[in-house]
């Protein structure tokens, strides 16, 4: 168990690199948006690669930050239910749902997004928009943000089997297991 907590360790660290490149394509859309909008009212000037590479950059910061969100716990959860449950219920809900359907979703998306970004490279397709800018940079974010979101998917369930064995007392906020 100590070598897959290490496994843990280096994928968390991992998506903590791709959180903070996130948090900086957020800020770069922000500064992109509003020096567009400036220009396009002062100068009466506006580009379409002003406006492609906002989303870019905010297509960026939710595939890129989405594995970050999930090793925070700080995506979002329906707990009508998962509130009420006793720490080691919630771990087993938790593992229930990385195993049976953020995982396998995650293999499909990576499956369909994969050859499109391959096409798109190979292609070299550009954006269709007078100014527009090449497609593949976006693209090859869908495959790597699926990616990162499974690799954190793997941490997270290594991290809750640990947990329920009495061999990770980590950042989650569940009660300790029943002995």
């Amino acid at each position: 168990m100590s070598s897959l907590l290490q496994l843990s360790r280096l994928i968390d660290w991992i998506s903590d690199r791709f959180g903070f490149i996130a948090k900086w394509a957020i800020f770069l859309a922000c500064l992109i948006s509003a020096t567009n909008a400036v220009v396009r009212y002062m100068a009466n000037y506006s580009s379409n690669a002003f406006l492609e590479i906002q989303w870019y950059l905010f297509g960026a910061a939710v595939m890129l930050g989405a594995s970050h969100v999930l090793r925070v716990n700080e995506h979002i959860r329906v707990d009508v239910l998962y509130s009420r449950y006793s720490g080691r219920t919630q771990a087993l809900v938790d593992l229930a749902g990385l195993l049976f359907f953020m995982l396998p979703s995650m293999a499909v998306m990576i499956n369909f997004a994969w050859p499109l970004f391959v096409k798109m490279y190979l292609s070299g397709e550009v954006s269709q928009n007078a100014g527009g800018l090449i497609r593949w940079p976006a693209m090859l974010l869908l495959p790597l943000g699926f990616g990162l979101l499974f690799a954190q998917g793997v941490s997270e369930i290594i991290k809750r089997v640990a947990w329920l064995t009495n061999q990770y007392d980590g950042e989650f906020h569940y009660e300790k297991p029943l002995q």
